[in-house]
């Protein structure tokens, strides 16, 4: 074996840079991490050729001393921590002092900074590693950082760089998650000399809707909850508004973007009950947490991190989550947002077709029609209220109970809901957000008129809802009951879950399992929930016990028992064209109205549309 030799100092550089600096999107984040640092509140970045041309980011920070910035470009030099113990407590974005002097190595890099107490600015410039002498230069208070031809030093690495088209898109994504984490501060970006977005100081609800689409922010949920010393803030989208893309889904701990597998299961496993597993929802979620409770030492790139506390940190989230998604229901919010705009024209100054003259064969597209404007015949105030519509839908009922064969237990349901529409006669008119039902359309539909809409109701994804939520409640009222087996199952594990056991009896009680341990490998499950005693017992306890060892806590037995739930509450529902009655489709409006999670079905799918009046005139082109 070869003898050892220490490094030289340009090879330690050259392996530093790859750890930290794989493409020109880590570059940059590096760069503008550095200018958050600096206090900054405005920071403009330019881009050609995808970054690998040209980086430059210019802000407005505190700026670095003179004879600071031949250490500002050297390996482990930072003004962010001074001991360990700043390092277990560390909320700067930056700390390794690794990111300027690893760039430096593969690139030719300018920097030029003024402090405040400054007579002048000062540039020092740096290729291939090599630092030249800091001069005087002109520059206002801040910080200038320039790269140009990233990698030009090392072919063989930029060989691996994509397309200039797609390492723009990695940087456009970390400055969208910077701009995100941090929108008390101004951003803008130019990529070959195009301006692509300029972000002042706004409102975190207004960077949001900046950057995730005004789509998003109209079918969103806030999240704000608090859990000893965390607290969560972000949103949420719908069930109903969930793209099936992982590219609206972003998690910051501290401000800081990251990728943690705990804080992914508990989105995912709040959305389990309301979202197909294969649909992934969008959000936009904010930990804060104390430094200490957090590493974010694991990995040079920081977006790995450890949890002290794991478990405190996934409860939180889910049931955060959790609560809000239960109140999607119609007393709450709107099922689906956006269905309007199928119905707003896409071009108001283009005719459209039908409306376009003809003479004779042949279309003459430079002539049109100009529709009418649109004007009621009745003032608004005289317009039927949800009190008067009630009255005339009693009405209506009676008339058609009189005509109708129904049998007896039909008769009984209209005399109960007749007494229902009596005694709340007095109820205020926004008591019923899902109004009252007109009719039923082909067996699959409810049609039900509201105070100011009209109201699309699928039937059985409605009834699915409804039913199998009541059963999940009669479930939890009660403990979960076990079957012991007759022969208990042996299985095979990992030594870590067999010495952690003792300490999940209790959580595994709870699930209605019942595990012992035989050796130091394996393992005996003695007893499961009786409603899933047909299930694979082994292949449950393992499942459960892995979760407990990754997450500290499981919900495998419950989302097995509410997969059984959901199939039953689907097959018992009402199917398509069952004719119901006027009484049991206002039954069903209102079992909706009270029921969590009732915007949608047990799959995701929206039980409801409502179309407004205003969508209604869009449709037909009223007033257009």
């Amino acid at each position: 074996m070869s003898r050892i030799n220490a490094l030289p100092d340009h090879l330690i550089n050259q392996i530093a840079a790859g750890e930290v600096v794989e493409r020109p999107a880590n570059a940059l984040k590096e760069i503008v991490e550095n200018s958050i640092d600096s206090g900054a509140t405005h920071i403009d970045v330019t881009l050609a050729g995808g970054g690998i041309q040209l980086i430059r980011v210019v802000d407005n920070g505190c700026g670095i001393h003179a004879d600071d910035l031949t250490l500002a470009l050297s390996r482990h030099a930072t003004s962010k921590i001074k001991n360990l113990s700043d390092l277990e407590r560390v909320r700067s974005m930056g700390f390794r002092g690794e990111g300027l002097a690893s760039i430096a190595s593969v690139s030719r890099l300018t920097l030029i900074s003024r402090t405040q107490d400054a007579a002048h600015a000062n540039k020092i410039c740096a290729e291939d590693g090599k630092l030249s002498t800091p001069q005087a230069a002109a520059h206002s208070v801040g910080t200038t950082v320039e790269a140009i031809e990233l990698f030009f030093n090392t072919p063989a690495r930029r060989k691996f760089l994509k397309s200039e088209a797609t390492e723009y898109a990695h940087c456009l994504t970390v400055l969208e998650r910077l701009a995100l984490a941090y929108p008390n501060i101004a951003f803008s970006l130019k990529n070959n000399d195009k301006q692509v977005f300029q972000y002042p100081i706004q409102s975190q609800e207004n960077r949001v809707k900046a950057i995730l689409g005004e789509d998003f922010q109209a079918a969103s949920l806030s999240i704000n909850s608090n859990s000893q010393e965390m607290r969560l803030t972000g949103f949420i989208s719908k069930p109903t508004f969930a793209k099936g893309k992982t590219s609206k889904q972003f998690c910051f701990v501290n401000q800081r973007f990251v990728r943690d597998k705990v804080m992914q299961h508990a989105v995912k496993q709040a959305y389990n009950d309301v979202l197909h597993n294969q649909i992934t929802p969008a959000f936009v979620l904010f930990l804060d947490i104390p430094a200490e409770q957090v590493d974010v030492n694991v990995h040079p790139t920081k977006t790995e991190i450890r949890f002290r506390d794991s478990q405190a940190v996934h409860q939180l989230i889910f049931h955060s989550l959790n609560k809000a998604l239960a109140d999607t229901r119609a007393d709450v919010t709107e099922s689906i947002s956006q269905v309007g705009n199928m119905f707003a024209p896409k071009n108001q100054q283009q005719t459209p077709a039908s409306l376009t003259s003809f003479s004779g064969s042949t279309r003459n597209t430079n002539t049109t029609r100009t529709p009418v404007h649109y004007r009621t015949n009745y003032p608004q105030q005289q317009r039927l209220s949800l009190q008067e519509s009630r009255r005339a839908l009693n009405t209506y009922a009676q008339l058609f109970q009189q005509d109708s064969e129904l049998n007896k237990e039909d008769k009984e349901l209209d005399r109960i809901e007749q007494n229902q529409y009596i005694n709340t006669e007095t109820q205020p008119e926004n008591q019923y957000p899902l109004g009252f039902a007109l009719a039923q359309l082909l067996g699959i539909y409810i049609l039900a008129q509201a105070e100011d809409s009209l109201i699309l109701v699928d039937m059985h994804a409605a009834a699915e809802r409804v039913n199998y939520e009541k059963m999940k409640t009669q479930r939890e009222n009660g403990n979960i009951q076990s079957q012991s087996l007759l022969i208990p199952v042996p299985f095979q594990t990992d030594y870590e879950i067999v010495a952690r056991l003792p300490e999940w009896q209790t959580q595994l009680q709870q699930y209605g399992l019942n595990i012992t341990k035989i050796d130091e490998q394996t393992l005996d499950v003695c007893a499961v929930p009786s409603m899933l005693s047909k299930a694979d017992a082994t292949q449950l306890a393992h499942d459960v016990l892995r979760e407990l060892a990754q997450m500290g806590s499981s919900q495998i037995v419950e989302q097995r028992e509410n997969h059984i739930l959901a199939t039953m509450a689907c097959h018992g529902s009402i199917r398509a064209n069952r004719r119901l009655t006027l009484p049991e489709m206002n039954a069903l409006l209102r079992d909706m109205e009270n029921t969590p999670r009732s915007n949608q079905c047990n799959h995701g799918r929206p039980t409801w549309v409502k179309l407004t009046l205003n969508d209604l005139d869009n449709l037909f082109l009223r007033g257009q």
